[in-house]
């Protein structure tokens, strides 16, 4: 095993990272941290979720079962770029005036959730994933309704009920 390496090169940690997603089936963020221990990186798992997030990687539900990191291999659309490349992963999007409710594919909230979050729209407050349900917060002061209506024009999905 190699000497640990100074964390404090990105651009270094996240060309490894994205070595590894295409050389391995990595189906977690700890194996994902393992392998990298093994390159000589020691990094923390807010550390991995930030630079994964970064590099647009996805999970990728497989034939047989089970997903994996996947990556594109042009580099990730921002902001609302991003929310629209999404939108076959959203199933719905409902709100009770309070919150809004994001159903998504299996295993594609957290992605979908992330790209809410990266496109920093002013309705949105913030978001937390789960699996495939996604609850994101209308900002300070605002109702749910206009925020349900950004993001159904944004998905694509304004003819949802």
């Amino acid at each position: 095993m190699s000497p640990l390496r100074n964390n404090g090169d990105k651009a270094t940690r996240q060309e490894a990272i994205r070595r590894i997603i295409r050389a391995h089936a990595v189906s977690t963020q700890d194996e994902l941290g393992q392998l990298l221990a093994r390159e000589g990186f020691d990094v923390t798992q807010a550390t991995l979720s930030r630079d994964l997030a970064q590099l647009g990687a996805m999970r990728v539900s497989l034939p047989q079962g089970g997903t994996v990191y996947g990556l594109e291999d042009a580099p990730p659309p921002s902001g609302e770029a991003r929310l629209r490349e999404l939108g076959e992963l959203v199933l719905s999007i409902e709100d009770n005036e309070l919150l809004v409710v994001v159903r998504t594919r299996p295993g594609a909230a957290p992605a979908v959730a992330s790209a809410i979050d990266h496109a920093r729209l002013l309705e949105c407050l913030g978001t937390i994933a789960g699996d495939d349900t996604i609850f994101a917060a209308p900002a300070r002061g605002k109702s749910a309704r206009p925020l349900t209506r950004k993001l159904k024009s944004l998905f694509g999905k304004e003819d949802t009920p």
